[in-house]
Order: C-alpha cells, then structure tokens, then sequence
C-alpha cells in the first residue's frame, strides 16, 4: 500500500539516492530534485506530504526555497538538511517556518519519525509564516550560542518557534550555562529587536533598591530621592526585558510584577499615576522554583506567568560534545586581542577539555581558554597553558561517571539494535586506553604492555584488531 508523496532536495546525489531508496522500501512514493530551481517546478506539479531539502545548495538555497515553497503550498511540511551545525541555520530554519532540521549524518530512524509526525498531523494547520529579519548574523563567528548536541538544537528549535510572539519566557540551568545569551538571542530574532534589551540582575542589587531599578521613583519619594528616575521597565519599552535571577526578588515584588504581567501597569515609587509597560519579560534562575513555591517563597501565579515557554539550559558536562566547538570559539573571539598569530587545540588539551567536569560550565570554559591563547601566544595551546588543577587533578571519579553515562546516553539515543550496549562500549573504552598508553610510551609496545599489564603479543594483536595507527614514536 503506496503512502503520502515526498520530496527531497539536494545537489548531492548520494543523499538522493540513499533517501529515495529508504523511503521507497517502506511504501511512500518519493521524487527528487538536484536544484530548489527543479524542485518549485515539482512543487507546481505534484503535491506532497513532506520535503526534504538541504539549506547549502547553488542557485536557491534552501531557505529561499523554503520561503517560496509556502506560497506554492501552504500546507507542506519541510524539514531542512544540513551538515554544517550551527545555531543560525537551526534558529533561522525553524524561524521561517520548517517543520524540522535534521543535522548530518542522520539517523533514517530521525527522517522516519519525523514523517510519522507530519502523518498525524496532516488534518491540522499550519503555522501562520513568521516574517524574515534582514539583518540576521551569518557566520558562525557572530553565533551567541554554540551547539551541535542534541540538546542544543532542541533549544535552537524552541527559539526559532517561540522568539516571534510575545509569550514570556523562563530560562532555567546552573550559573554558567549561558541563560542571558539565550535572553539576548531571543530578543535578537523578535519583532522587538529594533527596540531596547535591558538587563538586571535581582541577585547583585539590594533588595530595598530593586524595586526603584526596576519602576523608578518620584522626586522625594524617599531620602536621597532628589530628582525623578526611570526604570528599567521604562527603559525597555517597546522591546525586552531581562530579569536575571528572579528567584532572588522579594514577595512583595513578586506581587508588583504579577500586576504588570496581567494588566501592562505599574506605578512609580512614590507615584499615583500608572504607567503603561509595553515590554516583553524573560526570566532566569538557577535556582528550583518549585522548591521555592513549596516553601512559600516564590509566588505560584507569577510562576505560572513567566514560565509559558521554558527552556532549560544543559550543563557543559551534560553535552561535552559542544566543548571543542566552544573551546574554537573562544579561542577565534581572544586571539585578535591576546594573541601574536595563530592559536590552535592541541590533540591532548582537546582531549583534557573533553573530559574535564566543568562545574562553572561555560563561564568557566571562557576563562580557561583566555588564559591559554594569552600564555600560547602562538602555535597550539599545551596542556602547560592550562590551569594548574587541570594538570593534578586528572580525572576524578565524578568525571568518569559523567563520560560513561554521556558515552551510555549517546549511543541509546543513536542506536536501536538490541545487545550491542555492551560490546560497544567495551570496545571504545579498551580502544581508548590502548591509545593513551601507547601515546604515554610514545609508542614502545614493550613498555605500553607491562603499564597494562598484559603480553605484549596480546597487545599486538589488540592494535591490529583496533586499528591503531603508530606513527614517529607516537600515537595518531
């Protein structure tokens, strides 16, 4: 029994053909196109289901073809291709209105899905267009996030769908983690994003002042109060505004933000004229408000208010992935400053950064990588341009439970094949090992093998099998 129509798009013929071919066997009638130029003519032809379609293509790029897909059929589901992960691509994709993004290489399990979905969904509506900004980055270099996780891009995604609209918004995770990026990133791909985008922190001011911050005061409202001040919700009007570490904010206050939340008023302190708030509120805590509510020291309305959209921001150790990805980043950001030519990981120090716990996540990251290319200054950065607890800690006990259960993770969430955990596994770590020791005896197998404590035939034999290459006295 044939199933609903699919397009895919692509000017690589392989993924072409290894698509049509997959999709064929399970009974849905597919079609292709090398250019967006041969796919709208399809699309004035035929009517589908789904199209598949690469962002990066000669001619009509993907989002062109996208954006003019939507015209020709409203109602089409389309899921962008890419293998160039970035947090433009996702946000700006899922912005103009894809149905999906898939990352390359991808899982056919991920393309099966996803049709899947778009099959229930098909008696549903479409999401009304979100209009295209003219003025988005366009290089990774720009990128206020970084990701190639799995967990970053389900929060790409939730950006792209949810910057647009007005909705407030929570932003939740451990100190470090990047929650006023996110903040700002939103407001970048809002329809606000001309106007201000104000910051306060409830934590780092006192508390008897946060509210005149916030909605200013009247001359003479209090001591000291010599002339009329705005607040930040005036200074954010018709834009964005930020509350870091609302879990900080007093009852009382709670309560004043509640108000505005519900009715867009607030008042001076010491005024008796309201005050129209025209801002859009995004809110951030690292701390757990639930616990709080239940403690009776966060409101459960306002938390019900500021939380419409929730995004939780992963700790660096829960998507080590994304470390050599931001570890370049940071390197590009202090090399024009710090540096006297070009600064590069090396394979140990990737290696070190990779498995390190990263209790003050990104933060922490950001700091380690400006004290290296300082101390670099050229050439790769050594695990010698490292701080000093990198190079005597190693890893603790913690850390390798973390590795073991992100390696465990990993490969449930990429594979489906039943009994494999365990050769699997055992073969990275084994392999793994052999590499560090062998590079720790610069390669001499004699020596690598009594540090293991096996024969070194046994060895040998282990290398073979493994595949590891030996090469100038150490491991490649």
């Amino acid at each position: 029994m044939k199933r609903h129509k699919i397009l895919i798009v692509d000017d690589e013929e392989n993924i072409l053909w290894v698509l049509k071919k997959g999709l064929e066997k399970n009974n849905f009638i597919v079609d292709t196109a090398t250019s967006g130029e041969k796919a709208l003519e399809q699309l004035h032809k035929n009517k589908y289901l789904m199209m598949f379609s690469d962002i990066f293509m000669e001619g009509i790029s993907g989002l062109e073809l996208m954006e003019q897909s939507r015209q020709i059929c409203p109602e089409l589901k389309i899921v962008m291709m890419t293998a160039q992960d970035s947090m433009n691509n996702t946000i700006e994709a899922m912005r103009l209105g894809a149905y999906d993004y898939l990352s390359k290489p991808f899982d056919f399990d991920d393309v099966y899905k996803l049709i899947e979905k778009a099959e229930a969904a098909h008696a549903h509506t479409q999401p009304e267009e979100v209009k295209a900004s003219d003025s988005l980055p366009t290089s990774d270099e720009n990128d206020a996030i970084i990701g190639k996780s799995k967990s970053m891009q389900e929060i790409f995604k939730t950006i792209g769908k949810s910057a647009g609209s007005d909705l407030s918004i929570l932003v939740t995770g451990e100190s470090g983690t990047g929650k006023e990026m996110i903040a700002s990133t939103l407001h970048h791909y809002s329809q606000r994003k001309d106007k201000p985008f104000i910051c306060i922190n409830c934590a780092a001011i006192a508390r008897e002042l946060l509210e005149s911050e916030l909605f200013g005061h009247e001359r003479g409202a209090f001591t000291g109060a010599v002339e009329t001040k705005i607040g930040k919700f005036q200074q954010a009007d018709g834009g964005t505004l930020f509350l870091d570490e609302i879990g900080d904010m007093e009852l009382p206050l709670q309560a004043k933000i509640l108000r505005i939340l519900q009715d867009n008023q607030y008042y001076r302190v010491g005024g008796k004229e309201p005050l129209r708030a025209n801002v859009r509120i995004i809110a951030a805590t690292n701390q757990n408000l639930l616990d709080m509510m239940n403690l009776k020291k966060f409101r459960e309305d306002l938390y019900h208010r500021i939380n419409v959209i929730h995004i939780d921001m992963p700790p660096l150790r829960e998507r080590l992935e994304d470390v050599p990805l931001l570890a370049n980043h940071f390197i590009r950001r202090y090399a024009k400053t710090l540096a006297r030519g070009t600064v590069y990981l090396s394979d140990d120090v990737e290696r070190i950064l990779s498995g390190y716990h990263w209790q003050g996540n990104i933060r922490e990251l950001e700091n380690v990588i400006k004290r290296a290319v300082m101390l670099a200054l050229s050439g790769p950065i050594l695990p010698e341009h490292l701080p000093p607890h990198f190079q005597e800690e190693g890893d603790s006990p913690s850390q390798w439970d973390d590795r073991l259960n992100q390696l465990i993770r990993d490969f449930l969430q990429n594979n489906n094949e039943e009994g494999m955990l365990y050769d699997t596994l055992i073969q990275k770590v084994e392999k793994h090992l052999f590499e560090i020791i062998l590079g720790t005896h610069s390669g001499k197998q004699i020596a690598a093998a009594k540090s293991l404590g096996i024969n070194r035939n046994t060895l040998k034999r282990k290398i073979d099998t493994m595949k590891i290459e030996i090469k100038k006295g150490r491991i490649q």
